[in-house]
């Protein structure tokens, strides 16, 4: 266990304790280590020493205890052993000594009272709990009683007596009517401490038949009610009427009238008492009077003054209340009643008495063999403490005699120990008030050196800082460390190095020849080791040219400069930044590798702009201001920032306030806005100017508030559009009074680092909130619900505390104090943390899998119990790998996948599934520590799915009427094959789709050969594979069978004879001459059918021929010579109009999108693009040949 430092040892016992303790180890919170090592035990978990249980539901007695080997748990009762396996309603929780006494399946919970103690032990001692008191709570019912009506006059004083049953533990008492509302209180009526209900006088508005005291008792959430009370208030003016109406008009009476009286109090009764209390607790004294009218109560401490923080006042002021009393608040209270007629008094000599509590707790302490050491146990109390020693649980003077071992009243003292002398110590101090026990272990270990830092680790740093090279280590007799640098250098010595305790070597001022290996050796008497670490110096990073003040005029352009140099292997990022936030999200900022630039700038471009320069290793910054100003209306007019003020002075200082006043300096054309105030505190931050506040610009003085125990010096900005001026020269200073600090520390937090510790953390006080000398911390916890006494430690300089040996995993309440050297801060508020998180226990159990399809399936499990988690539970986490797949039956490499799933889930699906496999998962749970145990491995399959398409499709040996078809098996058959499909039919030269012919094949074929095929024609293929789910995705080809020979050579005779030849030059001759003559009358101007609608057009010289087909656009028939669009055909149900999308691919069968050969031909040749089409596809977006006419008569 780690060693910590007393905070409350007065100096000479603190000497002696360190000088005694000056060759124990500190054993290192290394978990592999501490799992490794032998330890005694150590209790963690008890339950609070008076005990109250509920009476309805089993009573568990927590016994929580480690140490290695693991202890064994025994339990006394009422001082004798305590059987548990002869009582079958008690048994005790494995691996702990927690027991359950089963009350809800028939015990009874009286039969368990008693005084119950644990005993945890192992082969290195004993460790004992504290005496627990078990009582079950109690709630009795009123007793029966007959109450006569209250008949009271009006200005008298009354008392309603509660007298609530005797419970366990008293119950909480209040009033009510019988509509359940609280009945009001003032300070005329309130309820006492004993529960009574008070009427310093009654008026009529008191008379009611409903005064019912209720008696709550929390331990069994119920409450019991007293029978209601009835108070009936006279009034003088009714009794007078009365009387009237009985006596004659010759009698004479008259009834009193209502007198006032002076106070007397009806509790306390007498003029003097006594009140004991115990330190720590709340002190709470009551006077309550009568008297007309109502009086006031008022409490001095005579000799004295009232505590201040801890005194408040309750109950209308009748009731005194001094919080954590402490013997200093002993001594005689006075409270004063009084009301204009007179006053009446009463004195409580209170009396503060003190159960034991620790000066100096044991400590645990580690030896080496022949080692020495002791162990301290000191207490105070009033009266006095005694202190008694036992070892393993047994009274030190009939313990097993050890040579080494020596008690000197609160000492124990151990020389030359040995192994066999570790055992554990409990130290008892008790007064009549109570008792203290604590435990505390001698473990005697023989360890050769560990080091415990990771070997080769590189630590980086900037030159010219501190470099800190870690050497953890640990052995017993605690070893000897040397650092070495280099292979075979030599051992490192002097001013240039720190070699702290801990084994770290620490280089003061790093610079860059401290680049290098450095070796740390650790040897004792029983062996050696050594580790490597390697430092690595860098070049700082340096803003080489800053950013520069810039005053630009609106709409003009603003540049920013940021030039850096960096060591070469650090990459640094460059962020700029406006008024210490984000750029505006505007295009007009334009953000250079080294530059900022602004354009169009405007008014609310004004502002700070700094550029901020990070790498891994340090960060450095520059900033600069831009103020925009509007274009001078004429050049004479000079506007600038203001001169800045003068002539500060200080006057009517107090303790928390000053008056400041100075004279403006020149505002240079533009009017002063307002002025800022600056200070400075040359007492705890010199040279630092701190905002103190801002006045307007026709103010020239300000009433400041001060804090205490600051020196004060002020400076003054003044402010116009242009920018601010100077600071001005600062004014006299002046030092506040110390006072108590104002305010707590903030931002309180409490993290365990570790399993068993608890990290409290905060943000320290500046130095001026400390409002004087000494400023230190409070630190205070406990653990919550569980009924334990506040743990207090007083710090001073850290911002951090941590508190070892915790259990894992619980919630604590926490605060922390601050206090100076003249007193505490107002009492802090609580926070809860948690101690560390360790690894969860248990895996979730009842892991089902339910697949939903052949790619999706849904994951159940059970979640863990919450105690098992030992952290902040974060989520589940579902492994799950594929073993194998089922249609080819071979393994693979396995690549397991994760999904988390957040919060206290009980299910996930499990997405991407490959069909027709076999899978593993496993669920674990998931806290802020890390990973649980997995839960054992499930297997479950994917059913088959539809396959991939085949790998290939190729079509060979084409002949007259045949095309032999070879393919290749899905990549991912996903299931069983059962057939593939293939479709084909035939593509006509004007894209035309053929009939579709569809034919099975079994599976387990990869050819096949077409016949009965035409011959040169050209047939589009579909292929695609099936199992039993249906048919994957579809593969394409294009093939042509070959053309006839005789054919052919009859083709090519018919368009080499020269008939055929003469025929087409007469064709196209008098194409030619009808062109020339329709350009001639054209020009004439002759009249003929199409000079009409020549003429509706404004001027036919400028109708334009058409680019696309050449001809005369005004000439054009409409509907008779319109050119037929390439492609066109009678749209039949699987063809679509060619106009409709050049590009289309339904144009060639089925409407099946992306249907496309593997290299791409079919979109080169069916794309329908004015491109000239391949020689193979027969056809041309030119005039048809005659070759190409004749085959589209065949």
């Amino acid at each position: 266990m780690m060693k910590k430092k007393s905070v409350s040892a007065r100096k000479a016992s603190l000497v002696l304790f360190l000088c005694q303790m000056i060759s124990a180890l500190d054993v290192p919170l290394d978990s592999k280590l501490l799992e490794e090592l032998s330890q005694p035990p150590t209790i963690t978990q008890q339950s609070p020493k008076d005990y109250i249980v509920d009476p309805r539901e089993n009573i568990v007695i927590q016994c929580e205890a480690k140490g290695k080997p693991p202890p064994s748990f025994s339990w006394t009762r009422n001082g004798t052993h305590f059987d548990i396996d002869k009582d079958a309603q008690v048994t005790m929780k494995p691996n702990s000594g927690t027991l359950v006494v089963n009350i809800m399946n028939g015990g009874k919970a009286e039969a368990y009272e008693g005084v119950y103690q644990c005993t945890a032990r192992n082969e290195r001692g004993a460790a004992v709990s504290n005496n627990i008191v078990i009582r079950p709570s109690r709630s009795p019912l009123w007793t029966k009683e007959k109450l006569e009506p209250n008949h009271v006059r009006e200005g008298d004083s009354l008392v309603l007596h509660c007298r609530p049953p005797v419970g366990l533990p008293p119950p909480i008492i209040f009033w009510m009517d019988n509509a359940f509302q609280r009945l009001p209180q003032s300070e005329r009526v309130s309820q006492g401490l004993n529960g009574d209900l008070y009427f310093s006088n009654v008026q009529p508005e008191d008379t009611r038949e409903d005064y019912i005291c209720y008696a709550r008792f929390n331990h069994t959430q119920t409450i019991q009610q007293k029978q209601p009370i009835s108070v009936k208030v006279f009034s003088m003016d009714s009794l007078n009427d009365t009387i009237a109406a009985n006596l004659s008009d010759t009698d004479i009476f008259g009834a009193k009238p209502v007198t006032e009286r002076q106070p007397v109090l009806l509790t306390p009764t007498g003029s003097t008492s006594t009140k004991v209390e115990l330190r720590g607790n709340v002190l709470l004294l009551e006077c309550i009077a009568a008297g007309l009218p109502t009086p006031v109560i008022r409490w001095i401490k005579e000799g004295g003054e009232l505590p201040a923080n801890r005194t408040f006042f309750e109950n209308f002021k009748k009731t005194l209340k001094i919080i954590d009393v402490s013997e200093a608040d002993s001594g005689n209270y006075k409270c004063i009643a009084r009301n204009r007629l007179g006053s009446a008094h009463h004195v409580i000599s209170v009396t503060v008495k003190a159960a034991p509590y620790w000066i100096t707790a044991p400590r645990n302490l580690v030896l080496s063999p022949g080692e020495d050491g002791t162990l301290i146990c000191r207490a105070n109390g009033n009266p006095k403490p005694n202190i008694s020693w036992l070892a393993n649980g047994v009274p030190i003077a009939i313990a097993p005699e050890d040579p080494s071992r020596k008690v000197d009243g609160d000492t124990i003292i151990f020389s030359h120990v040995q192994e066999r002398s570790s055992a554990v110590y409990q130290c008892n101090a008790s007064n009549e008030y109570g008792y203290l026990l604590a435990n505390a272990f001698v473990n005697v270990l023989a360890e050769p050196p560990r080091i415990l830092t990771p070997a080769n680790k590189l630590y980086q740093v900037i030159a010219d800082s501190p470099a800190l090279l870690d050497c953890a280590y640990f052995g017993s007799p605690k070893p000897e460390i040397e650092w070495f640098k280099g292979v075979k250098g030599s051992i490192l010595r002097g001013n240039e190095y720190v070699f702290h305790d801990n084994g770290t070597l620490e280089i003061p001022v790093a610079q860059k020849d401290s680049t290098g290996t450095y070796t740390c050796v650790a040897r004792n008497e029983l062996g050696k080791i050594q580790n490597e670490v390697h430092l690595e110096v860098k070049d700082p990073t340096m803003i080489i040219k800053q950013p520069e003040y810039k005053v630009i005029q609106r709409y003009g352009q603003a540049s920013f400069e940021c030039v850096i140099k960096h060591d070469s292997t650090l990459l640094p990022t460059i962020i700029w930044l406006k008024d210490n936030a984000e750029l505006p999200d505007d295009e007009r900022f334009l953000v250079g590798k080294d530059n900022l630039t602004i354009m169009n700038v405007t008014d609310k471009d004004d502002g700070t702009y700094t550029c901020i320069v990070n790498t891994t290793l340090d960060s450095v910054s520059a900033s600069a201001v831009l103020t925009v100003v509007a274009a001078p209306p004429t050049p004479a007019i000079i506007y600038a920032r203001p001169n800045p003020p003068f002539d500060l002075e200080l006057t009517g200082q107090l303790e928390r306030s000053v008056e400041l006043s100075w004279i403006p300096g020149d505002e240079n054309n533009s009017p002063i806005t307002n002025f800022v105030i600056e200070y400075e505190d040359g007492l705890h931050e010199p040279g630092v100017w701190h905002y103190q506040t801002e006045v307007p610009g026709t103010q020239t003085t300000v009433q400041l508030k001060l804090s205490p125990y600051v020196n004060y010096s002020f400076r003054v900005i003044a402010v116009n559009e242009i920018g601010r001026s100077p600071p001005s020269e600062p004014s006299e200073q002046y030092l506040t009074k110390s006072a108590n600090p104002d305010e707590n520390p903030s931002n309180v937090q409490g993290i365990g680092s570790e399993p068993d510790n608890l990290v409290i953390t905060w943000e320290s006080l500046k130095g001026f909130q400390s409002n004087g000398p000494g400023l230190q911390y409070k630190v205070s916890w406990r653990q919550k619900d569980v009924d334990d006494e506040w743990t207090s430690v007083i710090v001073a300089n850290v911002s951090k505390y941590i508190v070892s040996g915790t259990p894992t995993f619980v919630p604590y309440e926490i605060k922390v104090q601050a206090l100076n050297d003249l007193g505490y801060a107002p009492e802090p508020s609580e926070v809860i943390g948690h101690s560390g998180e360790d690894l969860p226990m248990v895996a979730p159990g009842n892991v089902q899998v339910h697949v939903i399809n052949s790619t999706l399936a849904k994951v159940h499990w059970d979640t863990v119990p919450l105690k098992t988690v030992r952290g902040h539970l974060q989520g589940y986490k579902v492994y799950y790998w594929k073993v194998q797949s089922l249609s080819r039956r071979s393994r693979r490499h396995v690549e397991k996948k994760i999904l988390t799933f957040r919060g206290n889930k009980t299910f996930g699906m499990l997405p991407g599934l490959e069909p027709y496999s076999s899978y593993k998962l496993n669920v674990r749970v998931v806290n802020g520590k890390g990973e649980g145990p997995a839960s054992p491995d499930k297997v479950f399959k994917t059913p088959e799915g539809v396959p991939s398409s085949p790998s290939f499709l190729r079509i060979t040996n084409p002949t007259l009427d045949s095309l032999t078809l070879e393919w290749g098996s899905p990549t991912h058959p996903n299931g069983v094959l059962t057939s593939y499909i293939l479709k084909f039919q035939p593509i006509n030269n004007t894209h035309e789709l053929g009939p579709l012919v569809e034919i099975r094949i079994p599976a387990n074929e990869s050819s096949l050969i077409l016949k009965n095929l035409n011959y040169s024609t050209r047939y589009k293929f579909y292929f695609n594979a099936q199992t039993s789910v249906g048919s994957g995705s579809q593969i394409t080809e294009e093939a042509i069978t070959i053309m006839d020979e005789a054919m052919a050579s009859r083709q090519v005779d018919i368009a080499t004879q020269g008939w055929f030849i003469g025929l087409m030059c007469a064709v196209a001759l008098l194409i030619l001459i009808l062109l020339i003559v329709c350009f001639i009358r054209r020009n004439k101007g002759g009249k003929y059918p199409v000079k009409e609608k020549e003429d509706a057009h404004a001027d036919p010289e400028i109708q334009p021929m058409k680019e696309d087909d050449g001809t005369f656009g005004e000439y054009s028939d409409a509907e008779d010579h319109k050119p037929l669009k390439k492609g066109s055909r009678t749209p039949s149900d699987r063809t679509v109009k060619k106009e409709d999308s050049d590009d289309s691919l339904v144009d060639y069968g089925e409407g099946v999108n992306g249907q496309f050969n593997e290299d791409g031909s079919f979109i080169g040749q069916y794309s329908g693009k004015k491109e000239k089409e391949p020689a193979e596809g027969n056809e041309s977006s030119e005039a048809p040949s005659p070759v190409n006419a004749m085959n589209s008569f065949v």
